[in-house]
């Protein structure tokens, strides 16, 4: 009887340590906007971190699109609720850069905390939209994305056309699209995401400035430079098209997408993101490659800008948060686990060794195109293709998408549309600067 008590009490006392150390545990509050599967994916890196070791615990929580995060995140914070991680779109990271005593930078954290990191080590065009001036990473590069061509191969050899060789300039792509349009597609190409893929990303594509002061880098006087004679150039050449019904417009943002997949539109412009669930949805056989170029612009093509989202750490939280959180940023970059993403999800895999890592698997053989994304940003960047820090980005982006729509219709000129657009982002900058300086 008394050896069974001691049996029982040491299964308590044991019990007890258990539950002691469960309870002891810092619980890290990570806010993001991954849906579908890529919620998998994000939990699925909480769950590995966690189980590799037992005195942290990262707790994702989605909190709905990017800016409905981003907005909950500002409003936690200013409740003083915040939580320790915030994911937030490219598209927010001036936003963030000029938020005050809002955030940490991963530099700060992880040298703080003796974690071994080197802002080098990222695909430069990914790392300098991160960076600060003085050379400090402000946050950490999580899911990054950037602008392609898919094409649906099938279409191509309908049509006559060879399906191991896209069109890589704007001239080819026009005869590639009238030979689609012979062969009886009702939709030759398509793009989403206008603003990025055909303002953002074609000015770094040609290297040629969105904005003035370096993009924005340079400081809050910024001024859009979107309504440039190559740009109005640009979607001159897409209103032809569009007339000709070369180019068929499908929607805003990622809507366009859908219309790939079902096979109506045999080429897509958009991002390298959509690479699984075309691979998973997708009923033919698809091809990824570069964005088409004019091939007369001096230095073109350059390397394409960065979407997608990085990982904000937010100030004020106990100093046991900021050790846990640096043990996590040093596990989800090391090149194993950054490859096995990249090859999960299509988002580049932003450090260099991680590249490297996925083309010695033989990964890029297997599924040909799943390179380009990486092949297009780690080209050789310039003050106009570092990216676009500007503030007020995702009102700029709709009134793109307002005023480019009204090309479509035929309301518009290239440049009326483009002038103005220009015209109302310039007011929308004033009033980011004057809060903000």
């Amino acid at each position: 009887m008394a050896h069974s008590f001691k049996k029982l009490a040491l299964a308590g006392l044991l019990s007890s340590q258990l539950f002691m150390q469960a309870s002891a545990q810092t619980e890290i509050q990570w806010w993001h906007s991954m849906d579908g599967s890529l919620t998998a994916w994000v939990n699925d890196l909480a769950n590995e971190f966690n189980q590799s070791q037992s005195e942290y615990k990262i707790v994702p929580v989605y909190k709905g699109e990017y800016d409905q995060s981003m907005t909950a995140g500002i409003a936690a914070y200013r409740a003083g609720a915040a939580p320790d991680i915030l994911q937030v779109y490219e598209v927010g990271t001036a936003s963030m850069v000029y938020s005050k005593g809002v955030t940490k930078s991963v530099t700060e954290i992880m040298s703080e905390n003796g974690v071994p990191f080197d802002p080098e080590s990222y695909i430069p065009a990914v790392a300098g939209y991160y960076t600060a001036p003085s050379g400090a990473m402000l946050s950490l590069p999580f899911n990054s994305s950037t602008t392609v061509m898919f094409y649906n191969k099938d279409a191509f050899k309908a049509a006559g056309l060879d399906p191991d060789n896209a069109p890589k300039t704007w001239t080819e792509l026009r005869e590639v699209t009238q030979a689609l349009k012979a062969s009886g597609s009702s939709c030759p190409m398509t793009i989403s995401w206008m603003g990025w893929t055909q303002l953002e990303s074609f000015s770094a594509w040609h290297d040629v400035p969105y904005a003035s002061q370096n993009n924005g880098f340079n400081g809050l006087n910024a001024e859009l430079q979107f309504n440039s004679e190559l740009h109005v150039k640009h979607f001159e050449n897409l209103a032809d098209m569009a007339k000709e019904k070369l180019f068929v417009y499908k929607g805003r943002a990622s809507v366009p997408t859908t219309n790939f997949l079902s096979g109506e539109c045999a080429i897509f412009i958009g991002s390298s993101a959509s690479y699984s669930s075309i691979q998973t949805d997708a009923k033919f056989a698809f091809g990824e490659t570069t964005l088409p170029y004019y091939d007369d612009v001096p230095n073109a093509p350059k390397n394409t800008i960065i979407g997608g989202a990085s990982l904000w750490v937010m100030n004020g939280k106990p100093e046991s948060h900021y050790k846990g959180i640096a043990q996590f940023f040093a596990y989800i970059s090391e090149p194993e686990v950054q490859a096995k993403s990249h090859m999960r999800t299509g988002y580049l895999p932003v450090t260099l060794k991680a590249f490297e890592m996925t083309e010695n698997s033989g990964f890029y053989e297997k599924n040909p195109g799943a390179n380009v994304p990486v092949e297009q940003m780690i080209r050789k960047t310039s003050d106009r293709t570092r990216g676009i820090r500007l503030g007020n980005m995702l009102q700029i982006r709709t009134i793109i998408d307002e005023e480019t729509e009204q090309i479509w219709t035929g309301k518009k000129s290239p440049k009326e549309a483009l002038d103005t657009a220009v015209k109302r982002g310039n007011t929308l900058l004033r009033r980011f600067e004057s809060v903000n300086q």
